[in-house]
């Protein structure tokens, strides 16, 4: 992780922020600077089904700081099937999200940061995929287009168009279709209520 930081510091200028591995003592922050730019009903999207009672993949929370180490953005991405292939195996790869920055630094590049070390980290630890729910102008710059993603769905509502893919491995999801479901690791209070 340290030398995909190193790249994306060097790319960006770190007297303004910086991009790092998300720590426990961010949760406070992250929720709080999640609910300020997504506002109340970003729990009630189709990707929170999916997150909910669950950790972030391995390695892959990241938060951006600001000079005075504060958290100015955050992006997570998270296990997932999806769907299953040809021969019906069940295909893993990454969601991404949510994915916001403080709107104080909304247009410095922020969160062209933040994709741009998700996705290298992703890759560098072996990911073959990474789909998403966002506008596609935005993501389309990072590789992520809805062809990809055409025969998968998400468990809820959710905006066809919007819905996007990005291999990281080429021909990852040729074949892909079906429900995306979570396959990461519970939350220890979501493992304590299900064994109950």
């Amino acid at each position: 992780m340290a030398a995909v930081l190193d790249s994306v510091r060097a790319y960006f200028a770190p007297s303004v922020f910086t991009i790092d591995t998300e720590n426990p003592g961010d949760v406070v922050a992250r929720e709080n600077l999640l609910d300020r730019v997504m506002g109340p009903s970003r729990r009630r999207k189709s990707s929170e089904r999916i997150r909910r009672g669950r950790l972030p993949a391995e390695g892959l929370a990241l938060v951006a700081r600001d000079r005075d180490n504060h958290v100015i953005g955050t992006v997570r991405l998270w296990n997932i099937e999806a769907g299953v292939n040809a021969d019906a195996t069940p295909i893993n790869a990454l969601l991404l999200g949510p994915l916001a920055v403080e709107t104080l630094f909304e247009g410095k590049g922020v969160g062209s940061a933040l994709m741009r070390a998700a996705v290298l980290e992703a890759k560098n630890r072996g990911h073959g995929a990474i789909l998403l729910v966002g506008d596609a102008p935005y993501y389309e710059r990072f590789g992520f287009f809805a062809e990809k993603a055409q025969h998968l769905v998400m468990p809820g509502p959710f905006e066809r168009s919007r819905f996007l893919a990005l291999e990281l491995v080429e021909g990852w999801l040729d074949g892909a279709a079906g429900m995306i479901i979570p396959s990461g690791r519970l939350l220890a209070s979501a493992a304590v209520r299900r064994a109950a």
